[in-house]
């Protein structure tokens, strides 16, 4: 496995009871990119996701990460390995402050459970970090907030921090700025930008503005296949990227194209 090649999945598929959710996706994630997964509804892009990180076993293919075969592990042996994943739905602890939740966070990675009656002392011996944490997503002013009292996009920048206390070699973001309006959008898109600075970033994303502004690298999926791969610029004039995002033919798309520059 090339060692720029951090993730990479070869014929990778997974069938339902015959249908098949995902055939033969051949994926190469670069070692320090952001990597995007993108297509129309029930193209299987979540599929994909679950099959990386281990929350459905596939039915044929093989998921290598950092040259080892991570086919049959199980999620946390993954998630040890550190290849995170962030989930569509923001998963914090809403009755906990923000900085509590990263130092949770911390905690599990040190070895540590989360018991509910764990002491403030143990805790406290993260707070730095966890503060550090919190500001690289912006979150400085917000420590003392209950989780559950941010607003969306705020929450989401928390959840970002909790995955990062753990320490993620590979980053997968799950729609990281679903239901954002434009302003909480932009400061999650600078705040992947950052964080994304020595590391991997794959992620889903439904938002192509988001995507053409952060992606090294999209795949785009349509029915379960890959369909088209390369930087925006290539995918966003693919005519079968087109018809496959706005259902009209290939032909027609590059009538379209021809008359957006024209």
């Amino acid at each position: 496995m090339d060692q720029d090649i951090i993730l990479e999945t070869q014929g990778l598929g997974k069938e339902f009871r015959g249908f098949a959710a995902v055939s033969d996706v051949n994926l190469k994630v670069a070692r320090g990119s952001i990597h995007a997964l993108i297509g129309p509804n029930g193209a299987g892009k979540t599929t994909v996701f679950n099959l990386l990180t281990k929350f459905l076993p596939p039915t044929h293919g093989r998921v290598i990460y950092q040259g080892e075969d991570i086919t049959a592990l199980q999620p946390a042996e993954v998630a040890l390995k550190g290849l995170i994943r962030s989930f569509q739905i923001s998963a914090v602890f809403p009755n906990m402050s923000a900085l509590d939740n990263v130092r949770v966070a911390l905690l599990r990675v040190a070895g540590g459970s989360h018991r509910f009656w764990t002491s403030n002392r143990q805790l406290d011996a993260y707070t730095d970090r966890a503060m550090t944490l919190l500001a690289d997503v912006g979150l400085t002013d917000f420590a003392q907030v209950l989780a559950g009292e941010l607003a969306y996009g705020r929450k989401r920048a928390l959840e970002i921090a909790t995955t990062l206390a753990l320490e993620p070699k590979l980053m997968l973001l799950d729609e990281p700025t679903q239901g954002m309006g434009i302003e909480d959008v932009d400061r999650v898109t600078a705040l992947i930008r950052r964080v994304a600075e020595g590391r991997t970033i794959l992620m889903v994303e439904h938002n192509l503005k988001v995507v053409a502004t952060l992606a090294d690298k999209i795949t785009v999926l349509a029915r379960g296949q890959v369909l088209s791969e390369g930087n925006y610029a290539t995918v966003s004039q693919d005519p079968r990227v087109m018809e496959a995002y706005m259902g009209v033919s290939a032909d027609e798309a590059t009538e379209l194209e021809g008359a957006h520059h024209g």
